[in-house]
C-alpha cells in the first residue's frame, strides 16, 4: 500500500461529495456504500508500511463513512445515518484526524436540529468546537462548525448565545483565504451556505424579516453546482414569506423551488414540498388567493415518496 492508494480513496470521496451536492443524497449512495464496504474495507484490513499511511487511509475511510451517513440523512434514513456517522467519528479518532471528527459531529448536530432535538444538537455542536477539533480546523470549517452551533442554540431558544455564535461564524468565514490549506469536504461552504444557515437560525428565533433577507442573499449567491441546497433554500424562503402573509410571493418562490428540484434525489428537498402543502392547505378551495389555491392544487401529484430504508451496513 502506498500514498497513492490513500489519494485514490480521497479522490473518490470528492467525487461522491460533489454528486451529493448536485443531485442529492440518494443519487449514487448505493455505489458509495458498496465502494466503502468492499475496496476500502479491504485496504483497511491490509498491512500498512508506515504509520502515516495507516492514519491517512483510516482518515480517508472516515470521510467516506461520513458521506454515507450524510447522504442517508439527506435521504431521510435517520437511524442509518446515525450509525454511519458514529462509525465515521470512530474512524476519524482512530486516524487522529481531529478536524474531521469535528466535521462529523457537526453533521450529527445538524441532523438533531432537523429532528427537533435542540438540546442534543447543542451538545453535539459544542463537542465539535472542543479543543483540537476546532483549533486545528481551517477557518472555513470553523465557520461551518460555528454556524451549526448557532442553529442548535436558536432552536433551543438561546437567543443571545445564538446571535453571538452567528457573528463568530461570519468572522471565521471572513478569515478564510486561498492560501490556507482546506480539506475538500468544505468546498461547498461559502457565502451562500452561511447565509442559508444564518437565515434558518433567525427564523427559529422569530426574526422573519431577517430570515427572509438572508435566504434571499443565499439564493442570489448560490452557484449552480449546489442544486439540492438551493432548492431547500427556496422552499424555506417561501415558508417564511407565507408566515409574513406574502402569499403571492411565496407561490412564486415555491414555483422556483419545484423547478430547482428537477432531477434531485433528496429527501430533504422533497420534505419542503410537504411543508409547502401544509402551509397552503388552508387556502385551497376557500376563495383565497387564486395563485395560492392553484399552486397548492398543482403539487398534488408531485412525488414526495421516500425510499424504504435499507438495513444498516457496517464495514
Amino acid at each position: 500500500m502506498t500514498d497513492q492508494d490513500v489519494e485514490d480513496v480521497r479522490e473518490m470521496a470528492a467525487i461522491f461529495s460533489r454528486r451529493d451536492q448536485k443531485r442529492g443524497g440518494r443519487a449514487g449512495r448505493t455505489a458509495l456504500v458498496a465502494y466503502l464496504r468492499s475496496e476500502v474495507a479491504e485496504l483497511l484490513s491490509g498491512r500498512f508500511p508506515t504509520e502515516e499511511i495507516r492514519r491517512g487511509m483510516t482518515s480517508a475511510a472516515a470521510e467516506l463513512a461520513y458521506l454515507s451517513g450524510w447522504t442517508a440523512f439527506d435521504g431521510g434514513e435517520h437511524p442509518l445515518a446515525q450509525r454511519w456517522l458514529t462509525i465515521a467519528t470512530q474512524l476519524a479518532e482512530e486516524a487522529g484526524d481531529a478536524p474531521l471528527a469535528g466535521h462529523v459531529l457537526r453533521a450529527m448536530a445538524h441532523q438533531a436540529v432537523d429532528l427537533g432535538k435542540p438540546q442534543q444538537a447543542v451538545r453535539l455542536a459544542e463537542a465539535s468546537l472542543a479543543s483540537r477539533l476546532y483549533t486545528q480546523a481551517c477557518w472555513r470549517e470553523r465557520s461551518l462548525l460555528g454556524v451549526v452551533h448557532a442553529r442548535g442554540l436558536a432552536a433551543a431558544g438561546e437567543k443571545k448565545a445564538a446571535i453571538a455564535a452567528l457573528l463568530r461564524a461570519e468572522g471565521g468565514l471572513g478569515r478564510a483565504n486561498a492560501s490556507e490549506v482546506e480539506p475538500h469536504r468544505v468546498f461547498f461552504f461559502g457565502e451562500a451556505s452561511l447565509a442559508h444557515e444564518t437565515a434558518a437560525a433567525l427564523r427559529d428565533l422569530g426574526d422573519l424579516p431577517g430570515a427572509e433577507k438572508q435566504f434571499r442573499h443565499s439564493d442570489r449567491t448560490r452557484r449552480g453546482q449546489f442544486a439540492r441546497t438551493h432548492a431547500v433554500t427556496l422552499g424555506y424562503l417561501g415558508a417564511v414569506q407565507v408566515q409574513q402573509g406574502q402569499l403571492e410571493a411565496a407561490c412564486n418562490t415555491w414555483g422556483q423551488a419545484l423547478d430547482a428540484m428537477t432531477g434531485l434525489q433528496s429527501g430533504r428537498a422533497k420534505e419542503t414540498v410537504v411543508q409547502m402543502r401544509r402551509s397552503l392547505s388552508p387556502f385551497r378551495g376557500r376563495g383565497g388567493s387564486p395563485a395560492a389555491s392553484g399552486w397548492a392544487a398543482s403539487t398534488v401529484d408531485y412525488d414526495t415518496s421516500t425510499e424504504t430504508p435499507s438495513a444498516p451496513m457496517i464495514m
